[in-house]
């Protein structure tokens, strides 16, 4: 397969991040896919916003949905405004944060919201930094691809790291593009995984990967990635 580029957050350099505009402009620009960030209201609506707060420090998981800001879209409506584009959705998790839910009831709610869908499993992978998360939505529906987010695998848990995503069935690692080798890359790529690296705005940075065999570029500007992929 070509290398994806995903649109991080949605088009994010050109609209608000997170927002049907900015997913709507990144079907616009040409995008393969979309990343986006779930979390979950306290009258449990799934929605989409990368922080546990709003600016002005209001805790969402504390919040009921009609008092959210308009621009806050659910889950469901960001989907719709991602068609015909695969989804890489991310379960917010974090134990260090407001809203962490160590009983994983979130990835449950992921779930059941993307299988009542009617475009098939095949256009979604959830990803997430939180390894039990991903592993109850493999748990859940097999179906559904997943993926592990990481800042950066150390070179001496590498291979440990690959073979036990692999081995769970899981089906891309997520490495935060600062700290990504062409070694890394590779070991992956031998046990079957995919790599889609986070968040890569650079189109020196962006036509060494692709030379490296990256599968997916996360992007605040997917038409430069576009470009870039163009011009090889």
């Amino acid at each position: 397969m070509a290398t994806q580029v995903i649109a991080h957050r949605g088009a994010s350099k050109a609209e608000k991040e997170n927002t049907a505009l900015a997913f709507k402009r990144a079907v616009s620009m040409g995008s393969d896919a979309a990343e986006l960030d779930v979390r979950r209201t306290a009258d449990g609506i799934l929605v989409v916003h990368h922080n546990a707060t709003l600016e002005d420090d209001r805790v969402i998981s504390h919040m009921q949905f009609a008092d959210l800001p308009q621009d806050i879209c659910t889950l469901d409506a960001a989907l719709d405004a991602c068609q015909p584009m695969w989804v890489n959705v991310e379960i917010k998790n974090d134990p260090l944060e407001p809203d962490f839910d160590e009983s994983e009831s979130i990835a449950d709610r992921t779930i059941e919201c993307l299988s009542m869908r009617t475009e098939g499993d095949s256009r979604w992978l959830i990803s997430s930094f939180r390894r039990e998360t991903i592993d109850r939505c493999r748990q859940l529906r097999p179906t559904i691809a997943t993926a592990w987010l990481t800042v950066g695998v150390l070179p001496q848990d590498a291979l440990g790291i690959v073979v036990g995503l692999a081995n769970d069935g899981h089906r891309a690692l997520h490495p935060w593009v600062n700290l990504l080798s062409r070694e890394l890359i590779d070991l992956c790529h031998q046990h079957g995984l995919e790599v889609n690296t986070w968040t890569c705005d650079d189109p020196v940075r962006m036509a060494e990967l692709l030379e490296w065999g990256i599968d997916g570029l996360c992007t605040n500007q997917p038409d430069i990635a576009l470009k870039v992929i163009d011009q090889r």
